[in-house]
């Protein structure tokens, strides 16, 4: 089953090392990884999405709290959150009968860079979204090149993941 996680990490040389280092020691494979900094400097948030039962994520999720770097691990799996991805796409011009302004209109995609050959578009959406547009240019073939983000992810509404140190207790608020 796929599982999306958000971790609080304090914002230090070697918290990502030590993270991923946990994952790779047990043979837990990271789907797609991002990690920056927070609205506080010192933290950072970072979003993982690997596979697994619910048991071995539970596991997963105790590890991660006992690394001295991480302050709060959220399972957004089965809960309402936001997620979607950021995509930069290359694609090449050439073929009057392929309107690259037309693919990209179907799916809210915005252009940001552009020549005569190439055009380079900007996508924000689901991971699905994200799959089903590359497939559509794919077979249109004028797909170059792909960079993607991996997930992002946040809580709906007021309850989250915060870090305040006032509080001594780090944790959801």
């Amino acid at each position: 089953m796929r599982h999306v996680i958000s971790v609080l990490m304090a914002n230090e040389a070697g918290a990502l090392v030590r993270v991923a280092g946990m994952f790779s020691q047990r043979g837990f494979n990271i789907e797609t990884l991002n990690v920056g900094p927070t609205e506080d400097p010192s933290v950072s948030r970072l979003t993982l999405v690997t596979e697994g039962t619910e048991d071995v994520v539970e596991q997963i999720n105790r590890q991660l709290l006992k690394l001295v770097d991480v302050i709060d691990v959220l399972d957004m799996t089965g809960d309402a959150h936001l997620e979607l991805e950021l995509a930069l796409i290359k694609v090449r011009h050439g073929d009057p009968e392929i309107s690259i302004k037309a693919l990209a209109d179907a799916y809210d995609v915005r252009s940001v860079d552009e020549d005569a050959e190439v055009e380079t578009l900007q996508f924000i959406g689901t991971g699905d979204e994200l799959n089903t547009f590359v497939a559509t240019l794919e077979n249109a073939g004028v797909l170059m090149e792909l960079a993607r983000s991996g997930a992002v992810t946040m809580t709906p509404g007021a309850v989250g993941l915060r870090y305040n140190e006032a509080d001594a207790d780090p944790g959801q608020s």
